[in-house]
């Protein structure tokens, strides 16, 4: 995925930062406990698309 893209994006719930996770193709926002796919390499930034966490996975 794009650095410069990673730069940009924010959680389109709360705008807080996400972090990147390659193994498993995601961008998870901590604040929200939300975890949005990433697919060929193109972020779906979309709630409805988004893995809610586990209390273990934040």
């Amino acid at each position: 995925m794009d650095a410069r893209l990673l730069e940009i994006l924010v959680c389109p719930v709360c705008k807080g930062p996400l972090d990147y996770r390659k193994a498993v193709a995601e961008l998870v926002c901590k604040a929200c406990r939300l975890a949005y796919p990433v697919k060929d390499d193109i972020p779906v930034m979309l709630e409805d698309e988004a893995r809610a966490l586990g209390a273990d996975e934040v």
